[in-house]
């Protein structure tokens, strides 16, 4: 596929590299000489120096001939230029849009072909703060993923002892929990770089990471086999009012009892004004006097969310080491997250990691509609729609075991209709079944997409 990224920020760099990766031709306009020279020194990839709405521009960088357009720079308005200008005058089939400001999100008309041609709209603000919230309703969790508009959830933690499962094999688990419906997909063992696809005599270990999936409705229960349930959150603290903070406190004010710490005095008190029931904080959350005269040891979670990855790491240590049950941290360099992880920050929130998950359910091929990108980039989970007969497909009506599955990639579950149903050897899929797959080698993607394509002559 022939793809444009504009913008070679954080963003726009992330996107460009996984795309890369993945055998697509890919080109990066942006107006920085520097950032393009450091992004050609370690992706295969073209780049293209200028305004990245311009449209001599867009015509340098094969807006000709492109498949797909992705505007991720930092300004919204170049962003919906670049795409208007790609409708109008290059008819790029697909445009994507990077959109940070709410009050172009909340009109639902605004966009589409008739008025500004985006075609889909990344918010990697609503996608960060949704993500940090699924972690927050789960105790314990280091990643919540929804499939099937929320109906099945893939679910990461950390096993402890203490867990009724630890120390026991995987086929306990449906002694431990009859009726319910959940299957191990893989586990990372520490000192381990390769995961581990489980069979019912894997056994779990402490401090193994464990993903799981199961019906939303039982990830309380099947979490409580790898580890003793934390207490439910009540109160947390949050550092940093920008778009990402603002958008969690307003997201959690009404069910929990929330602080938030902004350093800039204009901002503090926009934020004092818009927020309902948030307690704003004018100060810096990194100052120990600070955090302790606002009882710091009293809260649950602490989120540092500000643009600085400096400050949220120190500020998510000073805030654990005075007794913050939980912390998290947003850490925007990728080099950071593997070493905060393994310290005294319980969670490390990769903003590159949530959006690009989000860009690639618009690529893969076949009617693929969620991608999760997991373990940094390592893995993949997906979820694709399986259409068409068993003449024009190649998995409906057809048991699991006689799929030619590529190797280290598993069928998770089923979700027919309402129901959940965790993926047996003999079990059949069925037109228009959500099947979630999880990949750890994400080489067999292009096998997975062909895998799900239907035939040219189903109609």
């Amino acid at each position: 596929m022939k793809i444009i990224v504009l913008g070679a920020g954080q963003v726009g760099s992330t996107v460009a590299q996984n795309l890369a990766r993945e055998n697509n031709d890919v080109t990066v306009v942006d107006t920085d000489i520097n950032a393009l020279q450091d992004l050609q020194e370690r992706i295969d990839l073209r780049t293209v120096l200028g305004m990245a709405s311009h449209p001599p521009v867009l015509r340098r960088a094969g807006a000709e001939d492109a498949d797909m357009l992705i505007a991720a720079t930092n300004d919204d308005e170049i962003n919906i230029v670049a795409c208007q200008v790609a409708f109008t005058i290059f008819r790029t089939p697909t445009k994507v849009a990077r959109i940070r400001a709410p009050e172009y999100l909340g009109e639902g008309k605004l966009f589409c072909q008739e008025a500004m041609p985006v075609d889909v709209i990344i918010s990697p603000e609503r996608l960060v703060r949704d993500h940090i919230r699924r972690i927050i309703e789960h105790p314990g969790a280091l990643q919540v993923l929804s499939f099937a508009d929320g109906r099945a959830r893939l679910v990461a933690l950390t096993a402890h002892y203490g867990g009724p499962l630890v120390g026991h094999q995987l086929r306990d688990l449906a002694q431990h929990l009859p009726g319910i419906e959940t299957r191990v997909t893989a586990i990372y063992r520490p000192g381990q770089e390769q995961a581990i696809l489980p069979s019912g005599d894997t056994a779990i270990e402490a401090n193994d990471e464990v993903f799981f999936i199961a019906a939303q409705r039982d990830t309380a229960a099947v979490m409580s086999e790898m580890r003793q349930l934390e207490r439910p959150t009540r109160r947390l603290m949050i550092a940093g009012g920008g778009n990402i903070g603002r958008n969690l406190a307003d997201a959690l004010e009404e069910r929990y009892k929330v602080k938030l710490i902004e350093a800039n005095p204009a901002r503090a008190d926009y934020l004092a004004a818009d927020l309902e029931r948030t307690l704003v904080i004018g100060g810096d959350a990194a100052d120990q006097e600070l955090l302790i005269e606002e009882n710091i040891d009293e809260m649950d979670m602490f989120c540092a969310l500000t643009n600085d990855d400096e400050a949220n790491i120190l500020s998510a240590m000073l805030a654990k080491r005075l007794g913050a049950k939980k912390v998290m941290a947003l850490i925007n360099r990728p080099a950071y997250v593997d070493l905060v992880e393994s310290g005294i920050i319980d969670i490390a929130i990769s903003p590159q990691l949530i959006t690009i998950g989000a860009l690639l359910t618009h690529i893969r091929r076949g009617d693929v509609v969620a991608v999760h990108s997991l373990r940094r980039g390592a893995a993949e989970a997906m979820e694709a729609i399986a259409h068409g007969d068993e003449k024009s497909s190649k998995v409906v009506g057809r048991r699991i075991d006689q799929l030619a599955l590529p190797p280290r990639t598993t069928i998770a579950a089923l979700v027919r209709g309402e129901e959940v149903l965790v993926a047996h050897h003999d079990t059949v899929i069925e037109p228009e079944d959500h099947v979630i797959l999880f990949l750890t080698d994400k080489n067999r993607i292009p096998q997975v997409e062909k895998l799900f394509q239907v035939a040219v002559t189903f109609v």
